[in-house]
C-alpha cells in the first residue's frame, strides 16, 4: 500500500517535470522566456486540456511557496536602513501608480464594460497587483535589481505588495457578510502579527542562527532558514496578512546578519524550483471553456485592462521625473495582473462581494495578461532600444597581441594597469563604455571597444595568446561569467579577477581561478593602518599587525572555500583578545 501510494504521488510530479522540461526550453529558444512555457506547460497538462490534474487551485496553493521564498531572497538584498532610503519611492511614486491605476480602471470597469462600481473597484483593485514573480525574473535575468531603475521598480512592487493589506481590509467591509467589529479585530490581529514578526527577527533571529551554527553542520543551518521563513510565512497568514510578507519581513530582519549569504544559498534551489511550480499551476488555472464561451469580452477586457494601466503607468513616470523610454520601459514592465489578485478575488468571492462568473473572468484577464508579458517585453526590447552610443574615436578590439589582456578599464584597471606599464609589459585593454575610452584618450591610454562576456570579443582581444587575462570590471555576474569562459576556453592563459566581496572571492576560488582580490579589502587595510599611526604607532608594529590581519584572512579565506560561510569565524577579531595580537616589543 505504501509503494502503491509513492508510486500514485510520483506520478503527477514526472508529469509535471516533463511538461516544463519540454515546454520551458522550447520557448527560451523562440525568445519568449520561460515564464510564459511554464503557463503553456501547465494549460496543456491542466483541466482544461488533458485534464493530468482536475484541481489545480490545490497545486497554486501549494506553489505560492515559490513566491514566497523569492520575497525572503529579495527582502535579505534590501536592510532596514535601505528600506528606510527607499521610502520616497515606495510612499511616493509607488503609492501614486497603484492610486491612479485603481482609479482609472475602476471607471473603465463602470463605463466601458457596466461592471456595478464595487464590482468594477474589486477588478481594477486585483490588476493594479503587478506580478512580482514575472518582474523581479525578469529585473533579475537583466542584472537591473541593483540599478536606480531596478530600485524605483522594487519600490513600486513593495507598495503594491503592501497594498494587499489595506486591499484585503476594504473587501472585508464591502462584505454583506462582515462585521465591522470583526473587521476591527482583524486589524489589530494583523498588528500584532508585524510587531511579533519585527521584535522576534530584530532580538532573536541572530542568537538562533548562532546557536545553529555551533553545530557546523550546513543541513542543520538549511533546516533553520526555511524554519524561518516558514515559520513567518505561517504567522502572517494567521492573523489574516499574506505569506509573502511574512517572508519578506523575514528576509529584511536577516538582511543585516552575518549568516545572510549562507541562508541565501540555501534558500536559492528551493525557491527556483517551487517559483517554476507556481508559473506551472497558474497555467493550470486557466480555464479555457471560460475562454472560449466568452472570449470577445476578455479579449476586450484584457485590452483595456493593460492599456488603461499602461497609461497610467507611464503618466506617473512621466509625473516624477523619468525619461520617455525609460518611462514606456516601466510601462511595459507593469502592464499585467499578478499573483496576488487570485487571493483578493479569492476573498471578494468568499464574502460576497463577487460572484463566481466575475472570479472566473476576473482571474482569466489576469492570468492571459500575465501569459502575454513576455511577448509585449520582447516587442517592447526591439522598439524601446537605448540609443546607440556614438563610437567616434572608438576603435573595436580586433587582432590584440599583448601579453596580458585587462578587460575594464574603471577605477580598478586604471590602478592594476599602472603596475604592468612600469615594467614595460605589453597590456591590450578593451572596455565597453565608448565615453570611458575617449576620456582615456585624452590622457594617452589606448583602450579598445569590446564585451568582455563574450567569447568571440576575447578571442578578438588576444585572450588565446595572452600569458594572463585580468578581470577589472564592477560588475559581480560579468566577473563570473568572463572568469567562467577564460578558465574553459583559455587554459593557458593565468587567470585573475576583481572579486565583489568574500562570497564572490569564494566562488571564484572554487571555479579554479588562479588569483582573485576584493576590490576594497586593500584600501580598507591601508586605512586601518593609517589609524594606528594617527595613535602614535610606530612603524613596524603596523607593518606586524597588517601581516597579522592578512594571515588571518587568508586563513579564513581557505576554510570558508573547503567548507562554507561560516567556517573560520575564530579567525576574526570581534573583541579584545586576552594577549597581545603583536608580541610586545
Amino acid at each position: 500500500m505504501a509503494t502503491e501510494g509513492l508510486g500514485s504521488m510520483i506520478g503527477p510530479v514526472i508529469v509535471l517535470m516533463g511538461a516544463a522540461v519540454v515546454a520551458v526550453p522550447v520557448f527560451r529558444r523562440l525568445g519568449l522566456g520561460s515564464v510564459l512555457g511554464y503557463f503553456a506547460a501547465g494549460a496543456l497538462v491542466g483541466p482544461s486540456v488533458f485534464g493530468f490534474f482536475t484541481d489545480p487551485d490545490t497545486i497554486l496553493h501549494f506553489a505560492e511557496l515559490g513566491v514566497v521564498m523569492f520575497l525572503f531572497i529579495i527582502g535579505l538584498e534590501l536592510r532596514p536602513q535601505k528600506l528606510w532610503a527607499m521610502r520616497g519611492q515606495i510612499f511616493g511614486l509607488g503609492l501614486a501608480q497603484v492610486s491612479l491605476v485603481i482609479v482609472l480602471l475602476t471607471l473603465a470597469g463602470m463605463f466601458i464594460f457596466g461592471f456595478a462600481m464595487v464590482t468594477a473597484f474589486i477588478a481594477a483593485a486585483g490588476f493594479v497587483l503587478s506580478s512580482t514573480a514575472v518582474i523581479m525574473s525578469i529585473l533579475q535575468d537583466r542584472g537591473e535589481i541593483a540599478r536606480p531603475e531596478g530600485q524605483k521598480s522594487v519600490a513600486i512592487l513593495l507598495c503594491e505588495d503592501l497594498s494587499i493589506v489595506p486591499l484585503l481590509a476594504i473587501v472585508a467591509f464591502l462584505s454583506p457578510l462582515g462585521q465591522e467589529a470583526g473587521g476591527l479585530a482583524a486589524a489589530g490581529l494583523a498588528l500584532a502579527g508585524l510587531v511579533a514578526i519585527l521584535v522576534v527577527g530584530y532580538w532573536l533571529l541572530d542568537p538562533f542562527f548562532a546557536l545553529l551554527a555551533r553545530a557546523r553542520t550546513r543541513e542543520v543551518l538549511s533546516a533553520g532558514a526555511l524554519l524561518v521563513v516558514l515559520g513567518a510565512s505561517l504567522l502572517m497568514e494567521t492573523v489574516g496578512l499574506s505569506m509573502a510578507m511574512g517572508a519578506f519581513l523575514a528576509g529584511v530582519m536577516l538582511s543585516g546578519s552575518s549568516y545572510r549569504h549562507q541562508i541565501e544559498s540555501d534558500i536559492e534551489p528551493f525557491k527556483g524550483l517551487l517559483m517554476g511550480l507556481f508559473f506551472l499551476a497558474v497555467g493550470m488555472s486557466l480555464d479555457l471553456g471560460v475562454v472560449a464561451a466568452e472570449w470577445p469580452l476578455l479579449i476586450a477586457m484584457l485590452l483595456v485592462y493593460v492599456l488603461v494601466k499602461a497609461l497610467a503607468i507611464y503618466v506617473t513616470a512621466r509625473a516624477f521625473g523619468s525619461p520617455n523610454l525609460v518611462a514606456l520601459r516601466r510601462m511595459t514592465l507593469f502592464a499585467q495582473g499578478g499573483e496576488f489578485a487570485f487571493v483578493l478575488f479569492t476573498a471578494a468571492l468568499a464574502g460576497g462581494v463577487i460572484d463566481a462568473r466575475e472570479t472566473a473572468l476576473f482571474s482569466t484577464v489576469v492570468i492571459l495578461s500575465m501569459a502575454v508579458t513576455p511577448v509585449i517585453l520582447v516587442v517592447a526590447d526591439m522598439l524601446l532600444r537605448e540609443p546607440a552610443a556614438a563610437m567616434h574615436g572608438v576603435d573595436a578590439a580586433d587582432g590584440l597581441r599583448g601579453q596580458v589582456l585587462v578587460i575594464g578599464f574603471g577605477r580598478f584597471g586604471q590602478i592594476a594597469l599602472q603596475m604592468l606599464l612600469a615594467r614595460g609589459v605589453q597590456v591590450s585593454v578593451i572596455e565597453n563604455d565608448p565615453d570611458r575610452i575617449r576620456e582615456a584618450g585624452r590622457f594617452g591610454f589606448k583602450v579598445y571597444f569590446g564585451d568582455g562576456t563574450r567569447l568571440d570579443i576575447l578571442r578578438a582581444s588576444g585572450a588565446g595568446e595572452a600569458q594572463a587575462i585580468m578581470i577589472c570590471v564592477d560588475d559581480r555576474k560579468a566577473v563570473s561569467t568572463i572568469a567562467a569562459m577564460a578558465l574553459h576556453e583559455f587554459p593557458n592563459a593565468k587567470v585573475l579577477a576583481r572579486s565583489y566581496d568574500r562570497g564572490h572571492s569564494i566562488e571564484l576560488i572554487r571555479a579554479g581561478i588562479d588569483f582573485e582580490m576584493r576590490e576594497t579589502v586593500e584600501s580598507a587595510l591601508m586605512m586601518g593602518a593609517a589609524g594606528l599611526r594617527s595613535l602614535g604607532h610606530d612603524e613596524e608594529t603596523v607593518a606586524d599587525i597588517l601581516a597579522e590581519i592578512r594571515r588571518r584572512d587568508a586563513e579564513r579565506l581557505t576554510e570558508q572555500v573547503q567548507g562554507d560561510i561560516m567556517s573560520g569565524r575564530d579567525r576574526i577579531l570581534t573583541a579584545p583578545v586576552p594577549e597581545p595580537l603583536v608580541p610586545g616589543r
